[in-house]
């Protein structure tokens, strides 16, 4: 078979072929009469298999060495292959990732495309006061920041005073980042878990409550306790349970309590606070420590529920409940 029809069949150009045959890759067994080359049966196999190792990524140098070396064994190099082009996929998904932010920044010309490009190294700098200086610059408006990279500097942030900055650069950005951090709260990582609930309590807005809200129920108790804590600072009556039992075990108790302290401001809520920490006063199994911590919590409770209590917890068995019940009377009188 003629090199035009080889070409023609194989879908291989004829300057490919002859490019092939000055590599000693694919050498037509023959020529005609007229020195045209003659390509037999085995050589277009060989173009065949030359095609597909190709198609795996190699190099023409290697698919050479695969087809004639006896030695040569293919799992090495398709595990190098492998790697390469996880490598190259990961460089791709990270320049998709860049450019989408920058485009999300709606740059009005190529001097706004740089500033974006300058913050978005800035945001991943390995020197925390550099991602620092980000942070604060995006929040006063001097570059567009996309949410997407501040939600995602947040989530990895492990640097207090950096996470802070962040924290408030988000805050500030018009709250489209809450569903992003809502994503975050099931993240298998518990501290990026407990990242993205603390930045969610530092976002304004009803639509973060609402996702606080549905985080009263997540199983990782820091993380019903930041949304518990979050939202009883914001009157959200929900909270009450969960910060209930957060003065029980001990966990942020005295914030727990001062936030259902704040909550009992509003007269229709302070008994019902107040019927609830009984409650768990009278239970079986609520150990002394736990005890002492309930009544305690009474103290910035008002009403008749909250008195009555204070006023029996004074003779409890338990001296320190007795002790405590009776000091917050006098504080009360």
């Amino acid at each position: 078979m003629l090199i035009g029809e080889v070409a023609r069949r194989s879908g291989v150009s004829a300057r490919m072929l002859r490019h092939y045959e000055s590599l000693g890759l694919v050498r037509p067994s023959g020529r005609t009469g007229s020195g045209y080359r003659e390509y037999s049966g085995e050589d277009i196999r060989r173009i065949f298999h030359v095609e597909s190792l190709r198609s795996l990524g190699l190099s023409l140098r290697e698919v050479g060495r695969a087809l004639d070396d006896p030695g040569f064994t293919p799992s090495a190099l398709v595990g190098d292959l492998v790697r390469q082009t996880r490598d190259r996929i990961a460089a791709e998904t990270e320049l998709l990732t860049r450019l989408r932010r920058i485009d999300a920044a709606e740059p009005a010309g190529w001097e706004d495309v740089l500033d974006v490009v300058a913050l978005l190294q800035a945001l991943a700098s390995k020197s925390a006061d550099a991602r620092q200086r980000a942070a604060l610059s995006s929040s006063v408006d001097e570059v567009p920041v996309p949410v997407e990279a501040l939600v995602e500097a947040v989530l990895s942030e492990t640097v207090p005073n950096v996470a802070g900055a962040l924290r408030w650069a988000l805050a500030r950005s018009g709250g489209g980042g809450t569903a992003l951090l809502a994503e975050g709260l099931g993240s298998p990582v518990a501290a990026v878990r407990e990242r993205a609930v603390q930045a969610l309590a530092e976002m304004p807005g009803e639509e973060a409550a609402a996702r606080l809200r549905d985080a009263l129920t997540h199983p990782d108790v820091v993380v019903r306790g930041c949304a518990a804590l979050a939202l009883g600072t914001r009157g959200v009556v929900e909270a009450v349970p969960v910060l209930v039992d957060m003065v029980v075990a001990g966990r942020n108790d005295t914030d727990a309590a001062d936030a259902l302290g704040v909550l009992a401001g509003d007269p229709g809520l302070a008994d019902r606070i107040a019927t609830g920490l009984v409650d768990r006063l009278g239970r079986a199994g609520t150990e002394a420590p736990a005890r002492v911590r309930l009544t305690q919590a009474l103290a910035d409770i008002p009403g008749a529920v909250a008195s009555r209590a204070l006023v029996e917890l004074s003779h409890d068995g338990e001296r320190a409940v007795a002790v405590t019940a009776v000091y917050l009377l006098r504080l009360r009188a």
